[in-house]
């Protein structure tokens, strides 16, 4: 089962509402400026959030080719199992008549 989530990639808040909401009072000093850290740290880490969904779907891939391929060896194990039966019940019945038809003779050479 796959379950879709969303998740934000970018620590930046777009609602202006949510802005607001979020910014304390504190102001605090950067250095070097803001837009040199953003523009430094922003590409790595949209480079690292989406090397990390790559891994993960990759991930989800091999599991479901483990899941199929578990599937189609139990359902190959299940027809071979069913297959012998219908073997053996055939080579039965051949046996049984191959009997019955010496059994026939025999008697046919007693009687005759």
């Amino acid at each position: 089962q796959q379950n879709l989530t969303k998740k934000q990639i970018l620590p930046i808040v777009f609602d202006q509402k949510e802005a607001e909401e979020s910014k304390s009072s504190v102001e605090f000093l950067y250095e070097p400026d803001k837009a040199e850290i953003i523009n430094t740290l922003l590409p790595k880490q949209v480079n690292a959030e989406v090397w990390r969904s790559l891994l993960e779907s990759y991930a989800a891939e091999l599991g479901a080719r483990m899941t199929a391929m578990d599937l189609a060896t139990e359902n190959a194990k299940e027809l071979i199992k069913e297959l012998k039966i219908q073997f053996n019940k055939e080579r039965q019945a051949a046996i049984t008549t191959e009997i019955l038809e010496i059994v026939s003779g025999a008697e046919a050479l007693k009687n005759g």
